[in-house]
């Protein structure tokens, strides 16, 4: 089994996923809202706030020292992983703490749109 091709699987699948929650994102933004029900309006407004969330936490990641004594197969492997983790981590602090920066957005939404 070829490790390298393994490694490399995984990183084309992280830049696909990283490029689809993008992508998601401005679709969400694309999308006009002033038809939209209370429930739609404030699950955009979340979705915003977890991947606003997502960002913070993998800039502060950048911040950690690595290790150099990984290889680059296991560097790969953690970097999906924590990836991974991070947007988990975002999408469960959203619904379970909010910033409140959902909230906010949404009631302004509101009053833009005359909902």
């Amino acid at each position: 089994m070829d490790i390298g091709n393994l490694t490399n699987t995984y990183e084309d699948f992280y830049k696909t996923q990283s490029s689809q929650s993008a992508s998601k994102l401005e679709g969400q933004l694309d999308t006009d809202y002033s038809k939209a029900t209370d429930e739609e309006l404030m699950d955009a407004c979340k979705q915003f706030e977890a991947y606003f969330l997502e960002q913070v936490f993998k800039e502060m990641v950048k911040t950690v020292p690595k290790s150099e004594e990984a290889s680059s197969y296991t560097t790969g492997l953690m970097d999906y992983y924590q990836d991974n983790m991070i947007q988990e981590i975002a999408s469960s602090s959203t619904e379970q703490n909010s910033l409140g920066l959902a909230q906010t957005l949404y009631e302004q939404m509101k009053r833009n749109y005359g909902l």
